[in-house]
């Protein structure tokens, strides 16, 4: 057990319930912050211990409301760094804007290079995330970034509840297949992918399934659920196709709109994402289950604290 005393962990107000936890892991308190909103909007922070020549972690998703979630995060690095902290660390279990990385018609911007340029002019040292929804967005930093996945803390989750039996891991769409086939080689499964090649809601009639998956069990997989409609357009497709049963499975649950009764109602037995976003009580609904990522983050931060590879996490076939 490393000796992580010297770590500053702080936690702003995104997601304290999973901040707690990686505080846990780390066998740390989370120091005292005072984080005020005006009336009008603005934020108003104060570190209360001194940081001084420490190596500090920030806890923070982007996440609704996500412009203020932002604006918190990045007040926060300008109030570290006026305070001489040693390193800023910044942890963001959900990257928001990660879906703009790349122009897709005339004029518009690449709003998740726009967030990383602040966050490094505003003084961060390092980022920490995971899942990001296009693993380019890595280059899109100079300064060191670590890219975490949650995938094996999934494949765990997947095994404890014997769901690895007679099992097909499904793409949604065409370009969710990377993921699946990654998934699909840690269970040991095949694929199939929906063949659905647009934005719009499927029809029933003319949408199909390359693979086969009549009488086996069916884990959809993707790296966020917003709207819910890709998943759940997906799993009526496989109960069409003749599935025995369906699962949804992702790692951050933005849950827009109605999209937990939507999810509520569909063909999904039950819907399995993680902690990076933590879901308020009136998102909650029955199918869902949430797995942790506290320990990956208390991992990496860990072993970044001391100087220490974090290749260990990203080589875990044996362990699972």
């Amino acid at each position: 057990m490393r000796d992580n005393t010297g770590i500053k962990l702080f936690a702003l107000n995104s997601n304290p319930k999973l901040s707690k936890k990686i505080a846990e892991g780390l066998g740390v308190e989370i120091c005292a912050t005072t984080v005020h909103h005006f009336s009008d909007g603005e934020i108003q922070i104060n570190i209360d211990q001194s940081v001084r020549g420490c190596d500090v972690f920030v806890i923070q998703s982007i996440s609704d409301p996500v412009n203020e979630n932002f604006m918190e995060l990045m007040i926060m690095i300008d109030a570290l760094r006026r305070a001489s902290a040693g390193t800023i660390n910044c942890v963001i279990p959900y990257y928001g804007y990660a879906r703009a990385d790349r122009k897709t018609r005339s004029r518009e911007p690449i709003t998740a290079k726009l967030i990383a340029n602040f966050l490094t002019m505003a003084g961060a040292d390092r980022i920490i995330t995971l899942d990001l929804h296009a693993g380019q967005l890595q280059g899109f930093f100079n300064i060191p970034m670590d890219h975490l996945v949650a995938i094996y803390d999934q494949v765990k989750y997947i095994k404890q509840q014997k769901l690895d039996q007679n099992v097909v891991v499904v793409a949604p769409d065409h370009s969710s297949v990377k993921l699946a086939r990654n998934l699909a080689e840690l269970l040991k499964a095949p694929i199939a992918i929906v063949d659905k090649r647009d934005k719009n809601r499927i029809n029933l009639a003319d949408t199909g399934v390359i693979g086969d998956v009549a009488g086996r069990r069916c884990i959809v997989y993707d790296d966020l659920i917003d709207t819910g409609s890709k998943m759940v357009d997906a799993a009526a497709v496989l109960k069409n196709a003749g599935a025995s049963e369906i699962y949804g499975l992702a790692t951050h649950p933005i849950l827009s709109g109605d999209a937990s009764k939507e999810l509520q109602d569909s063909a999904l037995k039950k819907v399995i994402v993680t902690d990076t976003i933590q879901i308020p009580e009136e998102k909650q609904f029955d199918k869902l289950e949430t797995v942790s990522v506290a320990s990956i983050f208390a991992d990496a931060i860990s072993l970044i604290y001391h100087n220490q590879s974090v290749d260990a996490l990203f080589n875990k076939d044996d362990s699972i």
